[in-house]
């Protein structure tokens, strides 16, 4: 982008830096990108939120959520991406929405009562935001979950909410901690 403020894929911002330096660019490419970014997160909280409240109800992470918001969230990181002439970083997402679907793929193959699908087709839709902004933003949120939801589990055994033998819905933690991993910079 000329004369704007110019995205460096070497760099990493975490989300909402670089939405506001898109944002505050001085031409109208960066707006736009700016703008397609902002979309791309309102959407990630409003489905982290609808996913959330199901998971925890019913152990469920729905296709007819998961999936338009894996078309939706390709679509406007990618067009944010593009319009910031940062090519690389639209296939950093998409080998990010890769590398996380088959990370959680093979904990669902080794383990299919404590990993579940949904959780799987997820990771793949996290894995698009925390790809877009770096490599290490997959380890953290995976690492944040994990320790998110095993604290969140042993206070529950010590509250005697939970039994050895109770399930945990696990997405909320991955949404947790992706969202945490995307505040921060990598």
């Amino acid at each position: 982008m000329s004369g704007g403020v110019r995205f460096d894929a070497r760099m990493v911002w975490p989300m909402p830096q670089l939405l506001v330096q898109w944002i505050a660019g001085a031409d109208a490419r960066s707006l736009v990108a700016g703008i397609l970014l902002a979309l791309a997160l309102g959407l990630y909280l409003y489905n982290a939120g609808r996913l959330a409240v199901i998971d925890v109800r019913s152990h469920l992470l729905p296709n007819r959520i998961l999936a338009p918001w894996s078309g939706a969230a390709l679509v406007l990181l990618g067009a944010a991406a593009l319009l910031a002439g940062e090519p690389r970083v639209l296939l950093r997402a998409v080998t990010g929405s890769a590398i996380l679907f088959g990370a959680y793929l093979l904990l669902h193959l080794l383990a299919p009562s404590g990993m579940g699908l949904g959780d799987v087709k997820l990771a793949a839709v996290l894995g698009l935001y925390l790809g877009f902004v770096s490599y290490m933003h997959l380890l953290w949120a995976s690492v944040l979950a994990f320790v998110i939801g095993a604290l969140w589990t042993a206070v529950l055994l010590i509250a005697r909410r939970l039994t050895l033998r109770s399930s945990v819905a696990f997405g909320p933690f991955m949404l947790v901690g992706a969202a945490t991993a995307l505040a921060i910079p990598g």
